[in-house]
């Protein structure tokens, strides 16, 4: 998502990392999340990859029931 926007909030398990966006459509705002595991490129520079290796599935499954906690309960106080 290449936007200029924060997002409502990012979650870390190990080294995946959740970022949830809020978005809005016609039907009014909601809530998307993104996940993203860093790594160094071979020049030494930051990337970020969306591919998880099988050591990286446990906690894929973590953030991802975080993010959906937090969304639910942000969703319930409106």
């Amino acid at each position: 998502m290449a936007t200029n926007k924060k997002p409502a909030n990012q979650l870390r398990c190990g080294n995946i990392k959740a970022t949830i966006w809020e978005n809005t459509s016609e039907k009014g705002p909601f809530f998307a999340t993104t996940f993203s595991r860093p790594f160094k490129d071979q020049s030494g520079m930051w990337r970020n990859s969306t591919s998880f290796g099988l050591n990286d599935l446990e906690a894929l499954m973590n953030v991802a029931f975080e993010a959906k906690e937090w969304i639910a309960a942000h969703v319930l106080k409106r």
